[in-house]
């Protein structure tokens, strides 16, 4: 069985005061017999904080990135190592990465081995735009960022890897895939290539998120498909009613 994981990645939203508020209802509003892993990621600022707040808690923290680098003189970087005094996870690969800051397969590659060098769980997000995929290019797009991102990548545990598909075209647009067709595609393009790097076990029980819009109102559809392990969400994790509303869904 692949344990279900909500993941709230606020982006840059929240300050500390505001993050702590936040994770103070979600902490108060979460049934403690849930079978749902439940991921929170703000930004570095408010990791600290967080991190103290959080010690007996179930709620889990991740980091929104992290530099390739281990250490040195890189002005304005955080390194694995720092993020990992006070995070399990770690986001890498975002969509927003690769078109902003221009971070390619290589790039990503080289953070999700310092991720886990760290003792970070690396949450690798891979997804086409909607040119790519309305010229049929989703699969050989996914199929890159899958084999160049996790290039000579070890997983001996597949509950230390987490694989987010967030098809770009669905993030922040209100548009939203169908369910069925997602779990199929993770079905015929993406659990094959990652049993093509680590074999069939592993890649049966790496749990496989999906992100794009997802909201209360139609995270249950996703939610219910067989290869869709939870959700990497957006702008619903800055609501608690509706974060929270998703955290139940799950459940």
């Amino acid at each position: 069985m692949r344990i279900p994981l909500i993941a709230g990645n606020w982006k840059m939203n929240n300050t500390e005061k505001e993050a702590i508020a936040f994770v103070r209802v979600v902490m108060q509003r979460l049934d403690p017999n849930s079978d749902v892993e439940v991921l929170i990621c703000p930004p570095f600022t408010s990791l600290s904080q967080l991190h103290k707040l959080l010690v007996s808690s179930q709620l889990l923290l991740g980091a929104q990135n992290i530099s390739e680098k281990n250490s040195g003189a890189f002005t304005g970087e955080i390194s694995g190592k720092m993020a990992s005094e006070f995070c399990t996870h770690v986001i890498l690969g975002h969509s927003e990465r690769r078109a902003y800051y221009g971070e390619t397969d290589d790039l990503i590659n080289q953070k999700v081995k310092a991720a886990q060098k760290s003792g970070l769980i690396p949450m690798l997000c891979i997804g086409e735009t909607l040119e790519e995929k309305d010229t049929g290019l989703a699969t050989s797009v996914l199929t890159r960022q899958l084999k160049m991102g996790l290039k000579d990548v070890v997983c001996d545990d597949p509950s230390e890897m987490v694989i987010a598909y967030e098809p770009v075209w669905a993030i922040g647009t209100g548009r939203t895939a169908a369910a069925q067709d997602i779990s199929e595609l993770i079905a015929r393009v993406i659990r094959p290539i990652l049993a093509g790097i680590w074999g069939d076990k592993i890649a049966d029980q790496i749990r496989v998120l999906y992100g794009g819009s997802v909201k209360p109102e139609n995270a249950a559809s996703f939610l219910n498909q067989s290869e869709i392990d939870g959700a990497l969400v957006g702008g619903a994790s800055l609501s608690t009613s509706d974060f929270i509303g998703i955290i139940e869904k799950a459940s």
